[in-house]
């Protein structure tokens, strides 16, 4: 259903292989982690760093970013669920109010950063043992292109929504997902599968109420994807392009500046979170005060970098 490129969303999760079913949002992770594999393998070619370096960065890297993100996503947005749901935090899986399979549906940028900075550190000390500046400037090129994904996957998921508009808008999306759960979907059409139910208030004239009720929205995880692909290009092209790769810390800081920036831009058209700061009189929301640090440390290590060089 369309109005000019108003849509409404309504995607299954994940592919049904029938005994199992892959999720979206997983994949998403998957083929950022695969093509994160490729992208640094070119990188430490070019460099002349050993590949069999590139395999423990490979397992560091998978699991800063999962602890990290889904940490961050707790701390930041969720910390009753350690009260709640404690394994639930660590596992993919609900256990209250009874036990089944969910998936990591909170996962948080700005812990995914801290848990990716720590383990370069660990990784760095115990593995390649080269400024610590250099695996940090290399990195951040497959991470900006895993940012892309990793909304995309946000949005197939109905998660992260932006704040409300109307169907004049352009890029105006209802969410159908995202606007009634499970339970409520099944409930008010009176089926038993959570497709089948959100496929009847979309498509079923009989709840064409339900439909109505969903609000407008702007698809704030497909600008932020849109960003991303910018912060990608630019980062890769200094890489093969320009000499600025030898200036320890350039690359680092330059990435900390665009991707935090249009983190903090997309924050203006998404809808609250809960966060810490959010609330109707915020001067800011939770995700632009967290992206502030980054960026005043992105700008300083940019200044840094015209006096650090790798052969000094």
């Amino acid at each position: 259903m369309m109005h000019f490129l108003s849509f409404t969303w309504n995607p299954s999760t994940g592919l049904d292989l029938g005994f199992y079913t892959i999720q979206y949002y997983s994949l998403m992770f998957v083929i950022s982690f695969i093509v994160g594999w490729f992208l640094m393998k070119r990188i430490y070619k070019k460099e002349g760093e050993a590949l069999e370096k590139l395999d423990s960065l490979f397992i560091y890297m998978v699991l800063a970013i999962l602890i990290g993100a889904r940490l961050g996503h707790v701390i930041f947005y969720q910390p009753e669920l350690f009260e709640q749901d404690f394994w639930s935090v660590f596992l993919p899986f609900e256990t209250k109010p009874e036990f089944r399979f969910t998936g990591f549906r909170g996962l948080a940028s700005h812990g995914a950063g801290i848990g990716v900075v720590i383990a370069l550190f660990m990784y760095n000390r115990k593995v390649l043992k080269k400024p610590i500046l250099w695996i940090f400037d290399r990195i951040v090129i497959p991470v900006s292109f895993g940012a892309i994904l990793v909304r995309l996957g946000n949005f197939i998921n109905s998660e992260i929504i932006g704040k409300e508009t109307n169907e004049s808008f352009p890029f105006a999306v209802r969410f159908i997902r995202n606007y009634y759960n499970e339970g409520k979907a099944m409930s008010i059409t009176n089926t038993k599968s959570p497709d089948a139910a959100y496929n009847a208030i979309e498509n079923n004239p009989q709840f064409a109420q339900y439909l109505q009720e969903v609000p407008w929205t702007h698809p704030a995880q497909l600008y932020e994807a849109f960003g991303y692909i910018f912060v990608f290009l630019i980062l890769w092209y200094i890489y093969e392009k320009t000499e600025k790769k030898k200036h320890l810390g350039f690359l680092f800081g330059l990435f900390l500046i665009l991707l935090w920036t249009v983190r903090f831009i997309a924050e203006i058209f998404k809808k609250s979170q809960d966060g810490f700061a959010d609330g109707a009189n915020a001067l800011l929301s939770t995700g632009q005060w967290l992206s502030i640090p980054f960026i005043i440390a992105g700008i300083y290590l940019m200044l840094r970098s015209k006096k650090k060089t790798e052969t000094t």
